[in-house]
């Protein structure tokens, strides 16, 4: 079936986060003279959404009903807290690399010096302090081997003290390089860079082609492996919602700050008005084909308002806990769950939640993080757990336990069996632990 124009505005917005949502809308102001922006700031309770929904009331009629609404003090910090807590970094090299470094099956030595490289590199990804200052102490050969595997992981080439020896060791891992590759780079790299092939040729002796070939090679390499882990572009992630408990009450909160509520041009509505009386057809039509537009995109967002708020209403319904009492109360939730709650279809939820982030009184979190698969339990209480919750709890257990002693990872199993009625494997603990990036007991 083809799709009409309308149901692929339709589906668009639904999708989109609050920032390319406001480009959206700036976007559409800019070529539809019917379509203005509004200013409003309404938070809507969870005891609104579900007495709403209850009684089947259209949403749109919500978001203009100022009586459906319950104000938060503006004198509160709400939107300050949208501004300054949307802030998120991504991975430093470092910990892309210790993430990577802490799953290597090596010895505890190894880890240790692989560690202090790790954090010995700049943003470029080379080396800061001499690594035999560095790593004084320790025995050549263990040096050595924890080099090389630093060296190995991604991305290949850091713990190197310039660039010319990190495409050095990026040719040298990868096996499909061209031959003469590593000895140009090694010793013809200055002829190289002047263009002189010919020389070069002669010195390797081989053809002007294969080193041409070796060039365009070296060009594939990056003489600047830590570069795109570098955190000086912050990256901000705006929540689209923002959740908070206040008097006891869990109030929802669309982020409006952003995005703009809409409404037909003033200017636009009188000639529509006044349609029979004007004589120029040309222009009727003009506006009530503008009027039409701005409509249509207008009852679009706030549809997808309406399916987001109601999305979080769902949310909030399953998750109360976690929003109360904080990140280990999270419950076990499927897509399911949320559009049989809703009365929408599964992609529709799955595409309101796509990059879309929610502010709580416990951080900034991806819609998509409230969704979790579950664990069972053995206790008389037969409720299950989720799968982050657990994580929650086994980084509790090793803070708290871990202080007087070393708890191996089947401790920690056994533990949540007879403690927390949680039957867990050996193995999915150490899986969990890595996610956590926690050490084994051993390297603790």
């Amino acid at each position: 079936m083809k799709m009409s124009p309308q149901m692929y505005q339709t589906i668009q917005l639904l999708a989109l986060p609050v920032q390319e949502l406001k480009a959206k809308i700036d976007e559409e102001v800019e070529k539809n003279p019917a379509l203005e922006t509004v200013e409003h700031n309404r938070d809507l309770s969870l005891d609104d959404i579900s007495k709403k929904s209850s009684e089947g009331d259209d949403y749109s009629e919500e978001i203009s009903d100022s009586g459906a609404f319950s104000q938060i003090d503006s004198n509160n910090d709400s939107k300050r807290m949208f501004i300054e807590g949307a802030l998120s970094r991504p991975p430093s090299l470092q910990d892309h690399l210790l993430e990577q470094l802490l799953v290597q099956p090596v010895k505890k030595t190894i880890l240790e010096i692989g560690k202090l490289l790790i954090q010995n590199l700049n943003e470029d990804g080379f080396n800061i302090e001499k690594i035999k200052i560095l790593a004084k102490g320790y025995g050549s050969k263990d040096i050595k081997e924890a080099i090389s595997l630093v060296r190995v992981l991604d991305p290949n080439g850091t713990c190197t003290d310039n660039f010319k020896e990190s495409l050095i060791v990026q040719a040298k891992i990868d096996k499909s390089r061209p031959p003469k590759v590593v000895e140009i780079i090694e010793n013809y790299f200055e002829l190289l860079e002047k263009g002189k092939y010919k020389e070069i040729a002669k010195e390797i002796k081989s053809s002007v082609k294969k080193v041409i070939n070796a060039l365009d090679y070296i060009k594939t390499l990056n003489p600047f492996p830590g570069r795109q882990f570098s955190t000086e572009a912050t990256i901000y992630v705006i929540p689209d919602l923002m959740i908070t408990v206040l008097n006891d009450e869990v109030v929802i909160k669309l982020n409006e700050e952003e995005v703009p509520a809409l409404k037909i041009n003033s200017d636009f509505f009188e000639i529509y008005k006044n349609r029979k009386k004007i004589a120029d057809k040309k222009t009727v039509k003009f506006v009530n084909s503008k009027i039409k537009e701005a409509e249509l995109f207008i009852g679009n967002v706030h549809l997808r308002n309406h399916t987001l708020l109601k999305t979080a209403g769902a949310i909030v319904h399953f998750q109360k806990g976690f929003f109360i009492k904080g990140p280990k109360f999270l419950a076990p939730l499927t897509l399911k769950d949320i559009s049989e709650q809703v009365g929408v279809h599964e992609t529709t939820i799955s595409r309101i939640s796509n990059k879309k982030y929610i502010q709580t009184d416990w951080g900034i979190y991806e819609i998509k993080h409230f969704f979790s698969t579950s664990l069972s339990r053995t206790d008389s209480k037969k409720k299950t757990v989720s799968r982050v919750s657990v994580k929650h709890i086994i980084k509790d257990i090793i803070e708290e336990e871990g202080k007087r002693k070393h708890l191996s990872d089947q401790i920690i199993a056994d533990f949540l069996k007879e403690k927390k009625g949680i039957k867990i494997a050996r193995r999915t603990i150490a899986k969990y632990r890595k996610e956590l990036d926690i050490a084994s007991s051993y390297e603790r």
